[in-house]
């Protein structure tokens, strides 16, 4: 393979970097890595966090060709970004895109989410702090079927993002959610006016309905992010952390599969990985790595497949296992606005 735009030489590991695949981002004329970097691990999310071994696995992610990097506030309430500002200090800024979010902050739910124009700038503000930069190359608005309704990020929210572009603090704009019906009715609202697109656990080996809006996505010139193949934890033999949104059928199915990998002594992560780098069409395959250990296994995954035995668990899986799709959309929406309005009434009491 070519090497990509952000190569830095005596940075870099060129044979890496030869190895990896490079795809356009859309319109924005960026070329980004077929597998980048996720920062929701670098939180405490997903338990305790070695941050001396996170620096490091960004540090290797990104000497491996690795040159897109995403981040939030709402990871560990800006740990994510802390961590990914100590690890890039000294690293070429002409080596890495990095994408970070506004509109979802803390795990309160009374103050998770906020859309307006003024939180918008006081976030991108603090991330370009913690994350020690002038500048970043792509803000995303977060999470945007958990907006009170559209418009306001329509109309408010995305105005200011627009405006902090025209400033230089940022170079393009996306958008994020996991029900993909509302990230194409956002879109459509939004002509031309978004430069990505990123959906979660959409295409994984339990659901296969991110395949339906890929020529949606394609036909609006967007950069398209595919993230979390494990489906936020739950194709790993170790499985989901707690807080995790998914329903139990989902996560039953995810469970059967996982006993029968352990119970074969073969790493579910790497089918899983695997099988979400296997779709056409997406620019890149978002996935959290807290650990070199991990990153050598998705890379591993991508670059030389499966051996002879996973090839045929993952076949098993996918005949025995995983015969339909299924998804959790609608049923953490419903659990925030329930929670909103049982605290509202909680107040009104008071």
């Amino acid at each position: 393979m070519p090497l990509p735009k952000t190569f830095v030489k005596d940075f870099h590991d060129e044979e890496s970097c030869a190895r990896m695949e490079y795809r356009p981002f859309g319109k924005t004329g960026l070329e980004v890595s077929v597998i980048s970097l996720g920062g929701g691990t670098f939180s405490h999310l997903y338990g305790d966090i070695d941050e001396k071994e996170a620096i490091a696995t960004i540090r290797q992610a990104l000497k491996s060709g690795i040159n897109y990097l995403d981040t939030a506030p709402f990871y560990g309430q800006g740990k994510s970004e802390e961590i990914y500002g100590k690890a890039l200090k000294g690293i070429p800024r002409e080596a890495y895109y990095i994408a970070t979010k506004i509109g979802r902050y803390e795990l309160e739910p009374k103050n998770m989410f906020d859309f307006s124009a003024k939180k918008t700038r006081e976030s991108v503000e603090k991330s370009l702090k913690l994350l020690g930069l002038d500048y970043v190359d792509v803000i995303q608005i977060h999470d945007i079927e958990f907006a009170p309704n559209l418009d306001i990020v329509l109309n408010e929210t995305l105005p200011e993002v627009e405006a902090i572009v025209k400033e230089g603090k940022a170079k393009f704009i996306g958008v994020t959610g996991y029900p993909l019906k509302t990230l194409k009715e956002f879109i459509l609202a939004a002509p031309n006016r978004l430069d990505m697109v990123l959906s979660y656990a959409r295409h994984t080996l339990f659901d296969k309905s991110f395949t339906e809006y890929l020529p949606f996505f394609d036909e609006q010139n967007l950069g398209i992010v595919c993230a979390s193949g494990h489906g936020l934890g739950l194709l790993t033999n170790d499985g989901p952390q707690e807080w995790h949104p998914g329903l139990q059928d989902v996560k039953d199915l995810c469970k059967k599969a996982a006993s029968l990998c352990k119970d074969a002594n073969i790493d579910l992560a790497k089918l899983a990985m695997y099988h979400f780098t296997s779709l056409e069409g997406p620019s890149t395959f978002l996935s959290g790595m807290r650990t070199r250990k991990q990153l050598d296994t998705n890379l591993a995954a991508f670059a030389d497949g499966l051996n002879k035995k996973e090839q045929e668990m993952l076949k098993q899986l996918k005949e025995t296992v995983f015969t339909t799709s299924l998804n959790w959309e609608g049923g953490e929406v419903e659990r925030y606005w329930a929670e909103m309005k049982k605290k509202k009434q909680q107040n009104s009491k008071a």
